[in-house]
């Protein structure tokens, strides 16, 4: 309890393209047969040269726009070098000190900031398989356009590192830059762990990476281990070592990958075969055109402009089909309001398979069918207050809760068809009075 967590934060995007990023190999790649997705410019073979996915670029810059980044017009691609099967060339072209986008921040519920560091663009590596004895290659996945996130260590807990991914995540699809699918790889999480005293300002003189995690809630797990064996190893007066682990599931514990790299290690230099990219501030300006609305701009719009609950807005939020069919029918109603709409879209998925004209025919019958006379309401909640004494007796003496269970008798009578307004009104003005 005597320490804290200090987290910075990389995530891995796969953007929407047709191709690769520097050949034109489909990007279709999952569930595609192994190695079937690849050319010679993929595979690294000699003589083979790179050139850049223009709409992955803009992709990018897009997100950076979102996050308040400032656009370099003049960037580069560079050659970050390391061996390994998954990389057959022995580097991959990345970016290192003239990244696309740089600076830029988020501001989560309560106001909390987390700064942005850097966005670049790189290509992805192949995917290694252990089987038994055996590492198996693919290939399909070598070249792939990657968008390499990169924060300051702000986050001091877990909570606003998952509310940060999810909504990164929530951001990713309504902007259209990437589906965002973890469980196909198009959104991988790696984080830089520290544990420092709590008051202690400056950052430690360690971090561990944790590696390519495909789950919020693997990741969440794996930090709360290494917060535990972090703080243990500096409670015995040592140091953590600066490493790369990953996360063992079946385990639920982190373990070593390797001993971590500094960027002298990677000998970065530029990419000879890719000329420096040289952006016109007209055409960076086009593409900020092009980025919608923010989540949580829709959120504020839902909520003051049409009324709609928390839940719907939830609901919404998270099904872009949903909150497109929602509009749909909004405009195209001219007697329905949007929160009618709305509830009936969330609560029943039945609504949501229905033509514009089925949807509002349903609305409308359904509203036909809603007892509001007064009368005949009452003689209903007379029997539900008759057989129901006691909850009655609850309401009077302040127990709010009781006139819902009231409401639901009700509702229960008249098999949903009565006004729970209406009904509601009807209870509360008794204040012990007789119904008749």
């Amino acid at each position: 309890m005597n320490y804290e967590l200090v987290i910075g934060l990389e995530v891995h995007i796969q953007p929407n393209t047709k191709s690769k990023m520097f050949c034109s190999c489909s990007a279709d790649i999952f569930a595609a047969k192994p190695n079937s997705h690849t050319c010679p410019t993929c595979l690294g073979l000699p003589g083979a040269l790179p050139v850049p996915n223009k709409m992955a670029i803009e992709q990018l810059i897009k997100l950076g726009f979102a996050f308040g980044c400032n656009i370099n017009l003049n960037s580069k691609f560079d050659r970050k070098h390391y061996y390994y099967p998954d990389l057959p060339k022995g580097y991959q072209i990345s970016q290192y000190d003239k990244p696309f986008c740089v600076g830029g921040k988020v501001v989560l519920e309560g106001g909390k900031e987390i700064r942005i560091t850097r966005i670049h663009m790189e290509e992805d590596t192949g995917k290694l398989s252990h089987v038994e004895n055996k590492t198996l290659v693919d290939y399909n996945r070598s070249g792939m356009p990657l968008i390499e996130l990169v924060t300051e260590p702000d986050f001091k807990s877990l909570q606003d590192l998952d509310i940060f991914t999810r909504e990164l995540r929530l951001i990713l699809r309504h902007l259209n830059i990437s589906d965002a699918d973890m469980e196909k790889g198009q959104l991988r999480l790696e984080a830089n762990v520290s544990v420092r005293k709590i008051g202690e300002v400056n950052l430690p003189n360690y971090k561990v990476e944790l590696k390519n995690i495909n789950s919020f809630k693997f990741m969440l797990k794996a930090i709360e281990f290494e917060f535990k064996r972090q703080s243990e190893i500096l409670e015995s007066g040592k140091t953590p070592a600066q490493e790369t682990r990953g996360w063992n599931e079946n385990k639920n514990e982190t373990f070593l990958q390797r001993t971590k790299e500094t960027a002298d290690d990677y000998r970065y230099f530029p990419e000879p075969d890719i000329p420096p990219i040289l952006l016109k501030q007209s055409y960076v300006d086009s593409l900020a055109k092009c980025v919608d609305d923010l989540p949580i701009i829709k959120r504020e719009r839902l909520k003051n402009e049409l009324g709609l609950s928390e839940h719907e807005i939830n609901v919404f939020i998270n099904d872009l089909g949903l909150l497109k069919h929602f509009y749909e029918l909004i405009k195209l109603s001219e007697i329905v309001n949007a929160k009618d709409i709305a509830k009936k879209l969330v609560n029943s998925k039945e609504s949501q398979k229905l033509s514009a004209q089925e949807f509002f025919d349903l609305l409308k019958n359904e509203k036909s069918s809603v007892i509001t006379n007064i009368d005949e309401l009452k003689e209903i909640i007379k029997t539900v207050i008759t057989e129901n004494q006691k909850a009655y007796e609850d309401f009077k003496n302040g127990n709010e809760n009781s006139i819902q269970f009231l409401v639901g008798q009700v509702m229960k009578k008249t098999k949903g068809k009565a006004d729970a307004g209406v009904v509601i009104n009807i209870i509360k003005g008794l204040n012990g009075n007789s119904l008749n």
